[in-house]
């Protein structure tokens, strides 16, 4: 009988490089600002307004918040909540024969360095993180100015559709026949700490909708005709929870990955779903298995394979 070999202490101990890298990783995330994103299926779920009504509450707290730009789209309800919430001045940007109002980045950053010794991080609200901005500026997109407020050690809120995450941007245009071309990097999205999901039913949205609560009654009657069909609304409601849900369940095996090779060597239990491809000696076994295999690589899930000869079941009972 084989005698079992004692565990050496230096087996159990964590590896320090590994210890090296994540304390410097959460070193860097302490000083780097922190995103939160109100996300929704379209326009007009009420994004903006959530955001809003949570910095009331921020502000009530007594943390330091500006509201660096909102697009209220003539909504009176949005419009009222501004009331008492402190402003950024935005940016005067001449543009052909007009001139465009722009966000601040530059007064933002000024804020922020303002309050760097205040109790709570300093707050940037700025609304639609997709929205390229005027030529002239910085930066071409909104969202590269929320990175340079965050490298910044500035908090920052935002609003975005699922529509304009880069990596769903096809399938929504497959879905309603409408290409967009303001996109956001999967990787800001995922990097978020914080991803609120403010969710409408279908037949709830529509009659905002057709109410005047979402766009202007011509606009309204035009987006009701195209994108605002219940079809295509029932479509990106499950786009934004399932991606949302993605997110979440990358952020549950990052800690399990962590407690499994953390000192405390903390136990982890199962949480994510697997999928299991039954073929048998017909034809169409390949085609099975590349459809799982294709449906596992998008879904980061584990997979499994069973071959059920149905045939050889049968001949074994008969000779039996």
């Amino acid at each position: 009988m084989d005698t079992p070999h004692p565990v050496d202490a230096d087996d159990l101990r964590p590896d320090p490089d590994a210890l090296l890298a994540r304390v410097q990783q959460q070193e860097a995330q302490a000083r780097r600002g922190r995103l939160k994103i109100f996300f929704g299926a379209s326009a007009g779920v009420g994004k903006t307004y959530a955001m809003l009504s949570a910095a009331h509450a921020a502000q009530a707290q007594g943390g330091p918040l500006v509201v660096g730009l909102v697009e209220t789209h003539g909504r009176a309800e949005t419009e009222a909540l501004l009331a008492g919430l402190p402003l950024l001045a935005l940016k005067d940007m001449p543009y052909r024969d007009r001139v465009l109002k722009e966000f601040d980045l530059d007064a933002a950053l000024a804020f922020g360095a303002a309050h760097a010794g205040a109790a709570e991080p300093p707050l940037v609200l700025l609304d639609e993180l997709a929205h390229s901005n005027a030529p002239g500026s910085r930066h071409p997109k909104r969202w590269q100015d929320v990175e340079e407020l965050l490298a910044a050690g500035i908090d920052v809120w935002s609003t975005m559709n699922v529509q304009h995450l880069e990596s769903l941007n096809d399938v929504v245009g497959g879905i309603t026949g409408i290409r967009v071309w303001e996109t956001v990097p999967d990787t800001l999205f995922d990097a978020a700490e914080d991803v609120v999901v403010v969710d409408l039913p279908p037949d709830e949205l529509l009659a905002r909708l057709a109410a005047g609560k979402v766009y202007i009654p011509a606009q309204a009657q035009q987006a009701a005709a195209n994108f605002f069909r219940k079809g295509n609304l029932i479509a990106l409601r499950e786009l934004a929870l399932r991606r949302t849900a993605d997110r979440v369940d990358t952020q549950m095996q990052d800690w399990r990955r962590a407690a499994q090779g953390g000192a405390l060597g903390q136990p982890v239990w199962a949480t994510r779903d697997a999928l299991l491809a039954c073929i048998g000696p017909g034809d169409g076994g390949e085609a099975v298995v590349r459809c799982t295999a294709r449906l596992t690589t998008q879904s980061d899930l584990p997979w499994h394979a069973v071959f059920v000869d149905a045939q050889a079941r049968q001949r074994v009972g008969q000779a039996a």
